[in-house]
């Protein structure tokens, strides 16, 4: 039997996200946001959500572009670190150690040691509540070439990517490889 929980937001796994941006004086800052996914293959597009008071609202508000870095489990105090402090009292990726690139094809930087970058031009905002939903359509995907399979795509387990539990605000391991989509279902 099956027990309620109530009305929460535990929806498993949920990505560890960070959205870089820009502020009016070109200076980067990077937010570590769970609430994020796919929105639709054509045109290529994500989500990530965001409260109005963070300075990345504020940034890709006034920016209209963001990247979104996936970062691999050797960076997780970084990542865990920049969903901490405040983008508006202290310079991130100085007191990471992080480093800030900017992005070819939006104005946004993007974090070098991280393996996986997806760069967005925002399409389109909607009001949730206590967020707001920033939908970007994907303009470019960057990889590590570390990361890539024989196919020329990221593979999860060289990535080393890492997931949170939004239930109990734990960061959990990628995991194995299971099957293959739309196949292990045939059999």
């Amino acid at each position: 039997m099956k027990r309620s929980l109530g009305a929460k937001t535990i929806l498993f796994p949920a990505p560890v996200l960070i959205i870089c941006s820009y502020d009016a004086n070109g200076a980067p800052n990077a937010m570590n946001a769970a609430w994020g996914g796919i929105a639709c293959s054509e045109p290529p597009a994500i989500t990530v959500s965001v409260r109005e008071p963070r300075k990345t609202y504020e940034n890709i508000m006034a920016q209209r572009d963001f990247t979104v870095c996936i970062p691999s489990e050797k960076y997780i105090r970084e990542a865990d670190y920049v969903g901490i402090v405040s983008g508006k009292k202290e310079d991130k990726f100085k007191a990471t150690g992080l480093t800030a690139v900017k992005a070819d094809k939006v104005n946004a930087p993007y974090i070098q040691e991280f393996p996986l970058t997806v760069e967005c031009r925002l399409m389109q905002t909607v009001r949730l509540g206590s967020h707001t939903q920033f939908i970007g359509e994907v303009l470019d995907v960057k990889a590590d070439e570390s990361v890539l399979n024989a196919k020329g795509f990221p593979d999860v387990e060289k990535m080393k990517a890492f997931m949170f539990d939004p239930a109990t605000g734990s960061y959990y391991g990628a995991g194995k490889f299971l099957g293959q989509a739309f196949s292990i279902g045939k059999k």
